[in-house]
């Protein structure tokens, strides 16, 4: 316990030692002991590289992971050592959307079967959204965050040594000052004054032994960024790999959608080239087979399996029934279905699919 106790009071003395010599070196009065210009450039190095390893890590996350608020959750999942849950991606939540939106507009209908294609391709987009996330995170953000929590904090604290035993070495020299400018002069405190000078210069030999070898010790782990540099590049070179990578998948994603799409165009009923604005094509009236294209201008739910259910703007192919026109149906297909389809009497006022307006 008295060797606690007297550690405790040498501690507190250094301190407060510490502070006197910050304080007068601040005010100019007392000298401070200046790093070379090598270790200088060095240390200015480190700390670059220190700050824009932050800035491109948070950057790089900000890219990868846009929303802020899932960012954070991942932080306190790495905080705390816990596995994170898995999550969809936005392009996932879309194509789930999208395939629900398909089915309920129905899977025989041209919007609605594209629907339900194009939020497959959408999750597989956002499946290989994820996995290019996580390669970038291995190959890229993770080897820079272990950089600034390992070998980074590392030569922090030894900075942080080096300037503590800056400051003893610096209260020892105005202390060797002091003693010197004491010699000749009565004895005071029951010292003479070459004792007190004789144990100045001894604990001036003993702080300027440990501030080299503590400036030795940084000054090794500071050359060692350069090696740190060569590792990130490394890194940099894979995260452009595996980016360069994603972006040809979802490429060969998008083409092999646009293929899909064009293929489920072709089906009867169904313009390869209809446009975005369906107006423009307005004044066709093409015969395919007998039949003619034909835009659905209201809903409506089939009687019984004699008849189409149909949905406002959907395009089929219809033709009359027989040499005369009925008019209670046409004869409709769509895809794959054919059946009758109801319209309204007369025919110059038919509400459910007129024939005359066209795609």
């Amino acid at each position: 316990m008295d060797f606690n106790m007297k550690k405790m009071v040498r501690d507190a003395g250094a301190a407060i030692s510490r502070v006197v010599q910050m304080t007068e070196e601040k005010l100019g009065t007392s000298e401070k002991t200046e790093l070379d210009a090598h270790f200088e450039n060095l240390w200015e190095r480190a700390e670059n590289t220190k700050n824009w390893t932050e800035k491109l890590l948070r950057n790089t996350e900000a890219v990868l992971i846009p929303n802020p608020g899932n960012r954070i959750e991942d932080f306190i999942y790495h905080k705390i050592e816990k596995k994170r849950p898995s999550r969809l991606s936005n392009l996932e939540y879309l194509g789930l959307d999208m395939i629900e939106a398909g089915t309920v507009f129905g899977p025989g209908t041209a919007y609605g079967s594209s629907l339900i294609k194009v939020g497959q391709w959408e999750q597989k987009l956002g499946q290989t959204e994820r996995d290019f996330i996580g390669s970038a995170g291995m190959c890229f953000t993770q080897p820079l965050q272990k950089f600034l929590d390992t070998e980074m904090k590392t030569i922090l604290k030894e900075k942080g040594l080096l300037e503590t035993k800056r400051l003893d070495l610096d209260a020892c020299k105005n202390r060797v000052r002091k003693a010197r400018s004491m010699l000749g002069q009565p004895t005071k405190d029951g010292i003479p004054p070459e004792e007190a000078l004789e144990q100045a210069e001894r604990d001036l030999r003993i702080a300027q032994s440990e501030y080299d070898r503590q400036a030795e010790i940084t000054k090794l782990l500071l050359e060692g960024i350069g090696s740190s540099h060569a590792a990130h590049l490394r890194c940099l070179q894979e995260f452009v790999e595996t980016q360069a990578r994603f972006y040809s998948q979802c490429t060969t994603i998008m083409t092999d959608l646009q293929r899909e799409l064009a293929s489920m165009s072709s089906m009867p009923g169904v313009d390869p080239h209809s446009p975005i604005n369906p107006k423009q094509n307005e004044a066709k009236n093409e015969v395919l087979n007998g039949l003619r294209k034909a835009r659905v201008i209201y809903d409506y739910d089939a009687q019984d399996t004699t008849e189409l259910s149909l949905m406002a703007n959907e395009v089929i192919l219809v033709r009359e029934l027989g040499d005369k026109p009925n008019e209670d149906y046409l004869y409709g297909e769509r895809g794959h279905q054919k059946d009758y389809v109801f319209r309204l009497i007369p025919l110059e006022t038919s509400i459910y699919c007129d024939p005359e307006i066209v795609v």
